[in-house]
């Protein structure tokens, strides 16, 4: 096949990554990649790019500032580590005479890191882009380079593991999240935050969701929802103890002009709070526990 940029070769993903035997389907929402495929069971959603394509496009994360918040984004990032982490505090308890341990996956140049610290977590990394990882450890963090099965933790070492925009990337996150059950102790949780591939942003403009382009973000190429999440999260281990939603998109800021941008972001407001409430937001968080073996 042939996808953005004259690419040819095979696709990438060619069965569902959550696991699923029913097959894929191709939906009505078509990118440069191709039609974005459907999984018959569990709705998940995937791209049609080849290994080429996907390589090519995962080159943006490597570079030394990695997904630093900028000057106008720190302080909604601040806001919303700190609800995390409290969160995750809470669902993990106390343990007296020790901070927490938590492990960010994909750390990037250790935006959460920081954060975590910041909130009282014994707090570490992992990162495979060396020139973020790189910025991370100049910067006194502790982080490892490369993939989390290179980095080949002792059993039940962490407390909490946080999974921040990754698992859209992986063409088969089974792996992945089986070694962040070695890694957890008994009980501990494990943070999930991706997109949500049935909300009402995806119901209102299809494939223009940004979210959805591989030009715009870089190595996107697999699609949850909230029942796809709670089939990966069984299959591996886990059992779902929390699951979220915000924000409903009617256009990105490039499509329109600066006006009808503004007049459909007040729209957007106005369905933000349904949308939590019935879980149809566009951007997706779920706590995961460990269940024991």
């Amino acid at each position: 096949m042939t996808t953005a940029g004259g690419v040819v070769g095979p696709r990438l993903i060619e069965r569902c990554p959550v696991g699923c035997e029913g097959g894929l389907v191709e939906t009505a929402m078509v990118l440069p990649e191709g039609a974005l495929r459907r999984c018959l069971l569990c709705g998940q959603l995937v791209s049609q790019i080849t290994a080429v394509a996907f390589a090519n496009s995962m080159k943006e994360f490597d570079q030394p500032r990695g997904t630093l918040p900028t000057e106008h984004t720190q302080r909604r990032h601040d806001a919303r580590a700190a609800k995390l982490f409290g969160t995750v505090a809470a669902l993990v308890g106390p343990d007296p005479g020790r901070a927490l341990r938590l492990l960010d996956v994909g750390c990037s140049s250790g935006a959460l890191l920081r954060s975590a610290l910041h909130h009282g977590f014994d707090a570490e990394g992992v990162e495979p882009a060396s020139q973020a990882a790189g910025f991370a450890q100049g910067s006194g963090l502790k982080v490892f380079q490369g993939y989390l099965q290179e980095a080949r933790y002792p059993d039940s070492s962490f407390d909490a593991v946080t999974l921040m925009e990754v698992i859209e990337h992986l063409p088969d996150p089974r792996a992945l999240l089986k070694e962040v059950w070695r890694i957890l102790r008994p009980n501990g949780v494990l943070v999930v935050g991706t997109g949500n591939g049935v909300s009402w942003t995806v119901r209102l403009v299809g494939a223009r969701w940004g979210y959805f382009q591989v030009a715009g973000h870089g190595g996107h190429i697999s699609f949850y929802n909230p029942t796809s999440v709670g089939l990966l999260a069984g299959r591996c281990g886990f059992h779902v103890e929390r699951s979220t939603t915000r924000r409903v998109s009617f256009a990105e800021p490039y499509e329109t002009g600066r006006i009808t941008y503004r007049v459909l972001k007040v729209a957007a407001e106005i369905l933000a709070l349904p949308a939590r409430m019935f879980g149809q937001g566009h951007d997706m968080l779920v706590l995961l526990r460990k269940v024991a073996a």
